[in-house]
């Protein structure tokens, strides 16, 4: 496996998190404390985009009820969200973002979009 550019990292200033996608792999990358975090874009709650949330000092903040994830390991640090989100390495070379893709990281798509927002 290797790393995938994502993004030029001006793409993604301090504070801020988009949506991109590498392939058929949506992401959600944010940016805190000048350090870059990729992972999954839908909320373990109710499949909202989490690139609509905010980066937040404790983790990403889901825009739709709240939920809070910590940026390093997916966990949901504040609820209604009680399963994690897929998180994957990240890191910057020569202006750019680049993140560490598996194998079976297009399963982390939803089947169907989203009805409730």
């Amino acid at each position: 496996m290797d790393y995938q550019r994502v993004a030029r990292s001006g793409q993604v200033p301090d504070g801020v998190v988009r949506r991109f996608f590498v392939g058929e792999v949506e992401l959600a990358v944010a940016r805190w404390g000048g350090r870059v975090y990729a992972m999954s874009n839908y909320c373990t709650h109710l499949e909202c985009l989490l690139s609509s949330g905010h980066a937040t000092e404790d983790g990403l903040r889901c825009s739709c009820h709240g939920s809070v994830f910590d940026y390093d390991t997916g966990d949901p640090i504040q609820p209604p969200a009680t399963r994690p989100i897929r998180t994957y390495p990240a890191k910057e070379e020569n202006g750019e973002i680049l993140v560490l893709l598996p194998p079976d990281a297009t399963n982390d798509r939803p089947r169907a979009r989203p009805t409730h927002r």
